[in-house]
């Protein structure tokens, strides 16, 4: 699949996108909680990669393979922030209280405009889904072994963080306490690193398509809005407002992406 061909799949699954978060926009309005759009955000890369698949008419071990990759890593993040809004229910995510009350002016029509941004962003995390999908080698080749490889360590990784802090959390003895259990003694946000991971894995799958380097901007586009965007910087602002100096410390000891041993 060349530049020009690649333009067509993700234009349907623009189209596609858009349509589905003008739905959830409509029922995030009627709930009077737009957490629900992260839950659907999670969701709209099984639809997109139907869409490409179709648009391919390729079909065989590889799209098979691109398919179940997508939907074992859409179905577990889409059920894991779905109990999270669920369990809060009808209050939003602090994110979405900041901006319902920044957006107070003409509010429905600035979060249809996000929810809108929010489908445009899914498209382009999933261009290593549709070089993938639309490659016509006949023969699964070893960048896309090793991107699988690449894509289970990370989704083991990041199921396996989330597991233990949802562990920690449960227990009434660690109220106000900081976890430190398993990953998160060598990373501060080790769902984040393994999530990372997922999507190099995507692009190593989609290296193997021509024209598959496009692919590389994911984990590149991903690495920035977690390091620098909604991820880190948004996690570690609302934990020192919590546990002041002990997450200081916990700063100062221990990794902030990458599992690494604590610092002396």
């Amino acid at each position: 699949m060349n530049v020009p061909h690649l333009v067509p799949p993700l234009a349907a699954g623009l189209l596609v996108a858009r349509l589905l978060m003008a739905v959830v926009w409509a029922v995030a309005r009627h709930l009077r909680n737009n957490s629900i759009v992260d839950v659907a955000w999670a969701a709209l890369f099984v639809p997109l990669a139907v869409v490409y698949a179709v648009g391919s008419g390729l079909a065989g071990p590889r799209t098979w393979l691109v398919l179940a990759m997508v939907a074992a890593w859409s179905l577990r993040l889409t059920i894991y922030l779905l109990r999270r809004v669920m369990r809060h229910h009808p209050v939003e995510d602090t994110r979405y209280q900041d901006l319902r009350r920044d957006w107070a002016h003409n509010l429905d029509a600035r979060f249809f405009v996000f929810f809108q941004a929010q489908a445009l962003a899914a498209v382009a995390f999933s261009v290593p889904h549709a070089l993938a999908l639309g490659n016509p080698a006949p023969a699964l080749q070893p960048l896309e072994w090793l991107g699988l490889v690449v894509f289970l360590v990370g989704l083991a990784g990041e199921s396996v963080a989330d597991w233990q802090l949802a562990r920690f959390k449960a227990n009434p003895a660690n109220a106000g306490r900081i976890c430190q259990a398993g990953l998160w003694n060598y990373s501060r946000h080790p769902n984040y690193f393994f999530e990372w991971l997922v999507w190099c894995g995507f692009a190593l799958v989609a290296l193997a398509a021509p024209w598959g380097w496009l692919g590389l901007l994911s984990p590149a586009l991903m690495l920035y809005t977690l390091l620098r965007i909604t991820g880190i910087p948004a996690t570690e602002a609302a934990a020192l407002a919590r546990r002041g100096e002990a997450y200081r410390e916990y700063q100062r000891t221990t990794s902030a992406f990458v599992p690494w041993p604590k610092r002396a």
